[in-house]
């Protein structure tokens, strides 16, 4: 008799009698995996088996196990890379480091083996570069300690072997997509090699006490690539963004077992490697020029405060459809808020292409950044400039009232720091730094000049 099958969704386990390539329940393409359904007297006597063979488990009482945090750290020379970690890169952990092509992972990756293997022992597996294109990048970024080795292989289980074997303090896996188990016959990158080869790598390291560091590819829009159980596995998730072809790039995390997911890194690539940026708000406002249509706002990446020229143009279209564009701010938020000023003011945007820059390559997720982008537009369309004194921060409603800002005291603090003479904010905050902004409509008036 031929044994019936499903096929179940890798990612959230929905059911299907046949096979589509995508899950109507989660949305994720090709993750279903066709699996062989158990009858109820298999299923009965695996119970019974399983009933049979487990044993009482080893426990101890939890005072008396040591904490985690109190083993040494792995320190990278990157002090706000470690911040981002927790402190270090912790002994046993597992992270999954994921950015786009041409971001500087491998480049980042051999400056940390660079400083950990001048104390420790550490291992850079490559599973798409040859041993002449690491080294020739060792060369370039310093790294060649007699502690770091290399080795190329696609084979999880050769992998977590020489995990196993205790040798190593901290080892490279680039990447988890080209690497595959010899007992799954599916090609490498597939929702069973990736979930399964993971696995495999972080069972060796927690049995070992290894640090290992997961490189991981991402789809085009900016998502980690494979299943979303990956993530769940693994003990830190690493976003490593920004423009690959200029400006900074930040390393945030967006999963943390060891420490607070509020930390960012900021970098810069530089002809040895990427250089940690120390004044970023000095650094972006450097070759700015007042004209209309530029506003300085004050936001956190994280929980450092950063002030960023947020530009704006307004042309007359020529089409009957108008254009928005925005680099390094979400388009629908951007639509949303000239809705609001076509709705609150007496802007007509109708009839206006309007273009948005973050400067710098930064991408900003701060409501806060409302009103600079309001005022930076209303500046373009008026041909008025913002005094060079203001820096500007808040959310703006829909009914076109200001509304606060987390931690605005940071922000306060920064732009004084950088000479500037008055913050343009919500009314909630009750200093004399700030210029208190009620609605939309009034603060336009009075400012944008």
């Amino acid at each position: 008799m031929k044994s019936k099958s499903q096929f179940v969704c890798q990612q959230c386990g929905s059911s299907y009698a046949k096979w589509m390539g995508q899950c109507s329940n989660c949305g994720a393409w090709n993750s279903l995996v066709e699996q062989v359904l158990q009858s109820d007297s298999e299923k009965k006597s695996a119970l019974s088996k399983g009933q049979a063979s487990g044993k009482k488990l080893d426990y101890v009482k939890i005072a008396t196990i040591t904490p985690s945090d109190a083993k040494a750290r792995l320190l990278t020379e990157f002090n706000d890379l470690n911040m981002v970690l927790g402190g270090g890169i912790l002994m046993g952990s597992v992270c999954l480091l994921a950015g786009q092509p041409g971001m500087g992972k491998s480049t980042i990756l051999m400056q940390i083996c660079a400083t950990v293997a001048k104390k420790h022992n550490v291992l850079y597996v490559s599973g798409e570069e040859s041993a002449g294109q690491v080294k020739l990048r060792a060369v370039r970024l310093g790294a060649n300690s007699d502690k770091l080795s290399f080795a190329a292989s696609t084979s999880a289980n050769d992998i977590a072997k020489t995990i196993e074997t205790g040798e190593f303090d901290l080892v490279i896996v680039d990447s988890i997509q080209t690497l595959a188990m010899d007992e799954i016959s599916s090609a490498p990158g597939t929702v069973s090699q990736v979930t399964n080869c993971g696995n495999l790598i972080i069972r060796a390291a927690k049995a070992t006490d290894t640090a290992v560091v997961i490189v991981g590819h991402v789809t085009k829009d900016g998502t980690l690539a494979g299943p979303k159980v990956l993530e769940h596995l693994v003990d830190v998730v690493l976003n490593f963004e920004g423009d690959r072809y200029g400006g900074f790039k930040t390393v945030r995390a967006v999963k943390n077992r060891f420490g607070s997911t509020n930390e960012v890194a900021i970098f810069e690539m530089g002809e040895k490697g990427l250089s940690e940026v120390v004044n970023p708000s000095a650094a972006l406002l450097a070759e700015r020029t007042n004209t209309d249509g530029s506003v300085i706002l004050a936001t956190l990446e994280g929980n450092r405060p950063i002030l960023v020229e947020i530009q704006a143009l307004a042309t007359k279209s020529n089409y009957g459809y108008p254009k928005r564009t925005a680099s390094g701010f979400d388009l629908n938020r951007l639509n949303l808020l000239i809705a609001v000023l076509e709705r609150r003011t007496k802007l007509r945007l109708s009839e206006q292409d309007i273009f948005i820059n973050v400067v710098g390559g930064m991408k900003l997720n701060d409501s806060a950044a409302d009103l600079a982008v309001c005022m930076a537009i209303a500046s373009a369309v008026a041909g008025r400039k913002l005094g060079e004194e203001y820096v500007v921060f808040g959310e703006v409603g829909l009914g076109g009232e200001i509304r606060s800002a987390f931690r605005a005291d940071q922000r306060i603090a920064e732009a004084k720091k950088l000479g500037f003479l008055h913050a343009i904010g919500p009314a909630t905050i009750h200093d004399k730094f700030v210029i208190p902004a009620k609605d939309l409509r009034t603060t336009l008036i009075k400012y944008v000049k």
